[in-house]
């Protein structure tokens, strides 16, 4: 009898191949054809950029190791909803301990507060944020009561500086930030700097603080001092359980809408987006991050169905990942932001407005960096969907 051994080329292309790096997430994804709610288990393997997923329930493949190009090791950490061939998964858990050892063990979350002094900064601060390798998972703008504030500052209830601190924190808008990254609490305070901001100007010029802080009060920025602390202000600004934390700040008056959209968040153009927006005169009145469903997404651009042939490549990237929704103030805002954002097709505007918003970051005409209204009637209504019905 003759028996045939494969070659050892071939041998050692399969022992490469399972010995390949894979990281396991368990997975949710919300089937709305059945109304089901089904898990699987996400592979990612970071040498090919491939994924495989398992149906948990069915125990079978559900889709085999594929190459796909959308999905970022830094996008995979519990709690985040990646886009898989139009599928939004939520990773609820670790798969097995390896991928809890490798990714989850410095993995934190801190808050990240830009206080009033520095809001109209709030682009180069999450460049910042971005340079120092976390990222935003959660954002809104706030204007807290002087309640609210006592009650955020308790801790500090008993200092002499503790007034002063409760006024100018409820003096005007707010923006509170979930960062996500190795070691964020310590991260973020490094790149706040020191808390006077007078020091900080001398011994961390380019620091936060160094940068936009006036003294120990009005100092650009907050951020939580450990673990403990971050659950708490996290907590206050974003509640995982009942209530709604404190109010958004659109005005629905005199506004239009505009979307950062998922791709562009992906792709760190986030900060110098809305630095862009504030640069040329344009006051950003609520700013808050939202994680569109399907069904929200196909609601908010039914205006486009059967106008635009790309209507379900815009519902797509729109659900793909987090976005960032925005209130616009200014004259006449809805003409003059859509003709600052440019031609939906940013090869067009690239020719034609070049320093326009989808000229300078757009990718194409799905992935064009932003939406803005295109109606003036619709500007309030855009604003309404997301601040009012979203909001939640």
């Amino acid at each position: 009898i003759s028996v045939t051994f494969p070659c050892r080329a071939w041998l050692d292309c399969v022992l490469c191949y399972a010995q390949d790096e894979r990281f396991a997430f368990l997975a949710e994804w919300y089937d709305p054809s059945a109304a089901l709610l089904r898990r699987y288990q996400l592979l990612y393997y970071p040498k090919d950029g491939s994924v495989e997923m398992f149906d948990m329930k069915n125990q079978r493949t559900f889709l085999r190791r594929t190459k796909f190009d959308e999905i970022h090791p830094e996008d995979l950490f519990v709690g985040n909803r990646v886009n898989v061939f139009s599928r939004q998964l939520n990773l609820i858990g670790y798969g097995d301990q390896y991928t809890a050892n490798k990714l989850g063990s410095k993995k934190e979350r801190t808050l990240a507060m830009i206080k009033p002094d520095a809001v109209t900064k709030v682009g180069d601060i999450i460049q910042m944020i971005y340079d120092a390798n976390l990222i935003v998972t959660k954002a809104k703008m706030t204007k807290l009561t002087w309640k609210q504030a006592v009650d955020f500052y308790t801790e500090h209830q008993s200092k002499s500086f503790f007034n002063n601190l409760v006024q100018f924190v409820s003096s005007g808008p707010v923006i509170a930030m979930e960062l996500m990254g190795d070691e964020a609490v310590y991260t973020w305070r490094k790149v706040l700097g020191p808390t006077d901001s007078g020091v900080a100007q001398k011994d961390a010029a380019n620091s936060l603080r160094g940068q936009f802080g006036t003294d120990g009060t009005k100092n650009a920025g907050h951020g939580s001092d450990s673990l403990a602390s971050a659950a708490r202000e996290l907590e206050f600004f974003f509640p995982s359980t009942t209530g709604h934390g404190p109010s958004n700040t659109a005005m629905y008056s005199d506004c239009t809408c505009s979307i950062i959209k998922p791709h562009a968040i992906s792709e760190v153009l986030t900060g110098k987006i809305l630095k862009s927006i504030i640069e040329n005169g344009f006051e950003i009145s609520a700013l808050q991050m939202f994680n569109m469903d399907r069904v929200n997404a196909e609601e908010f651009l039914e205006v486009y169905k059967g106008v635009v042939a790309e209507y379900t490549n815009m519902v797509d990237e729109l659900c793909s990942g987090p976005c960032m929704a925005l209130e616009i103030h200014a004259t006449d805002s809805p003409r003059t932001f859509r003709e600052f954002c440019g031609p939906a097709d940013p090869e067009i505007a690239r020719h034609l407005r070049p320093t326009t918003l989808r000229a300078l970051y757009g990718k194409n005409k799905v992935q064009n960096a932003v939406h803005c209204t295109d109606l003036p009637e619709d500007g309030i209504l855009e604003v309404q969907y997301f601040f009012k019905i979203l909001d939640v």
